[in-house]
């Protein structure tokens, strides 16, 4: 498993994982040019340039929902139209979401779903 040299990463080595950490600021101490995690750092800095630019703005609370959205609309970047009919036949096939629902925490959100 590669990953950028976070210490929250440290114990993948002791859960059976082949850990093998990478700093990127360490890589550009030493000259190495080769970027560390290029595209998760791409594709982190889009999904934040998003939440700016869109939203201004999320709570920790429905940060899951807006990223939710944002893989959805990522992985069908290509084929706007897919996306748009996918959206329509989900819609199609489940009843409208109420606010409780939506913000709904703990045992409860368990039912509702």
């Amino acid at each position: 498993m590669h990953t950028d040299g976070w210490q929250g990463y440290a114990k993948l080595t002791t859960k059976g994982f082949d850990h093998r950490p990478r700093s990127q600021a360490k890589a550009k101490r030493d000259g190495d040019t080769d970027p560390v995690l290029p595209r998760a750092h791409r594709a982190i800095s889009n999904f934040k340039s998003w939440l700016r630019g869109t939203h201004r703005g999320v709570s920790a609370e429905h940060l899951q929902v807006y990223l939710d959205e944002f893989i959805f609309r990522y992985n069908r970047r290509r084929t706007p139209m897919a996306a748009f009919h996918t959206l329509l036949g989900l819609s199609s096939q489940h009843p409208p979401s109420t606010r409780a629902e939506i913000v709904a925490e703990g045992p409860t959100a368990a039912k509702l779903g």
